[in-house]
């Protein structure tokens, strides 16, 4: 729940209702509220406005979530996974894009310009196993060169989840994070 409410506009509200609690109070020649309007109200607006400068927006869901889904999730999911989700669909200060700095060191992001957007992700089962599918606006960075970094890609989201990465009309990549549950190892009978 508090993934999904901006500190920028927190402090903006708050720092706003300080701030013209603090004028009112000038008006009205009343130190002790004026001290708590200038010395409270306008860093915390200044607050407000620096972090909403520096806000990123929650990437939405393009499907709703199935109670299905719901529960593979629960049952399958893989800690990155779990961290991917929880990190796009929340505000984020200080970044440009989402997954920024992975598509960076998997080398999907030679520039500003070229990096690939994150538009969307959505959560799905594929052939019963739990998946995230990341969808991106990649309008400079074609099927081929993705599909090039696949040995790369697997690596990098780990030995229990398998990627897939596809592209269903022009300019738009989808990857495709599959739950692999690792499985017991068989008992070795002895004869």
């Amino acid at each position: 729940m508090l993934r999904q409410i901006s500190l920028g506009t927190v402090g903006l509200v708050v720092g706003g209702i300080l701030s013209v609690i603090g004028f009112a109070a000038y008006a009205g020649d009343n130190a002790t509220l004026n001290l708590v309007g200038f010395f409270y109200g306008i860093p915390i607006l200044l607050g407000g406005l620096a972090l909403k400068s520096a806000e990123l927006k929650p990437v939405p869901y393009s499907q709703p979530l199935s109670p299905e889904v719901l529960a593979l999730r629960e049952q399958q999911a893989t800690s990155t996974q779990n961290q991917i989700r929880k990190d796009v669909t929340r505000y984020r200060y200080g970044q440009e894009a989402h997954l920024d700095s992975s598509l960076e060191y998997l080398g999907l992001s030679p520039t500003d310009e070229e990096r690939p957007m994150l538009l969307a992700i959505r959560e799905e089962a594929t052939d019963g196993a739990y998946t995230l599918v990341l969808e991106f606006d990649s309008p400079l960075i074609d099927l081929a060169v993705w599909q090039k970094k696949q040995e790369k890609l697997d690596r990098f989201f780990g030995q229990d989840v398998k990627v897939v990465v596809s592209q269903p009309e022009e300019e738009q990549i989808e990857v495709a994070l599959i739950a692999m549950p690792s499985r017991e190892p068989e008992p070795v009978s002895n004869p």
